[in-house]
């Protein structure tokens, strides 16, 4: 019976490319792709298949993330560009992981150990280390950002920010050049990014603490937090922010 497949991969040629090879091998049944990987994450949380393969570096969620966030794993086969994901893929237990542009005979490999391992006991070890695993490395901070334009996506340097921002609905990431919109919100952020870089400081703005040139009292007794970029930009803090403010900056 042939392996049941889905395929996640947020470049349309490189999912179109991937999918033409397996096809033209006859050993999977492609149940579905996506190039968004919170499509993604519905579809898997919700249906049964054999094995994913998973890009991983993708805007808004990882790879890694995506795995973290699903109820259940089925096996995984990581495809990337970058040899350095290819070690983290093999620290979380893929069943295996194919480098970009993939070729048919590395593929060919990854399936026949896909089919060895569906359904055996090796698989069901192979899942509760990739469990533990995961829950590992998701804890880990991300030390890039994403955003999109069109069809091009670009990452951007965390400690290049020196703020995040909402505004009409909208999140942006300023740089000393740019302000750029990265698809998530303020709170998305709040959860992802490393708290001892990053400190919320009120509901539409979160600050890189190597920015924060100064605080001061402002109106009504309230704080702003003045930050050296090149804007000289000052931020409110919220009154429910102050004490956490005061604690990371050591005042």
């Amino acid at each position: 019976m042939a392996l049941r497949v889905y395929l996640v991969d947020d470049e349309p040629l490189a999912l179109k490319g991937l999918t033409r090879l397996l096809n033209a091998t006859g050993r999977v049944e492609i149940v579905e792709s996506t190039t968004d990987p919170r499509v993604a994450l519905d579809f898997l949380s919700n249906h049964e298949v054999d094995a994913v393969f998973l890009d991983v570096q993708m805007p808004d969620l990882t790879g890694f993330e995506l795995l973290a966030r699903l109820p259940s794993h089925p096996m995984v086969v990581f495809t990337t560009a970058f040899d350095r994901f290819a070690l983290s893929a093999f620290e979380v237990n893929s069943v295996d992981y194919l480098l970009k542009p993939i070729e048919p005979q590395h593929l060919d490999r990854a399936l026949t150990k896909l089919e060895r391992i569906c359904g055996s006991a090796e698989h069901a070890a192979s899942n509760n280390r990739l469990r533990a695993l995961i829950a590992e490395l998701s804890r880990r901070y991300p030390t890039r950002i994403a955003s999109r334009t069109g069809e091009r996506v670009t990452f951007t340097d965390l400690s290049a920010i020196s703020h995040f921002y909402s505004r009409d609905g909208l999140t942006y990431a300023a740089t000393a050049t740019t302000d750029v919109i990265v698809d998530t919100t303020i709170g998305e952020l709040e959860q992802r990014l490393d708290p001892e870089v990053f400190l919320r400081v009120h509901r539409a703005a979160i600050v890189n603490l190597a920015f924060v040139e100064e605080v001061s009292r402002g109106f009504a007794g309230g704080l702003s937090v003045r930050l050296n970029d090149t804007k000289r930009t000052s931020l409110p803090v919220a009154r429910d922010r102050v004490r956490g403010l005061k604690a990371r900056m050591g005042f």
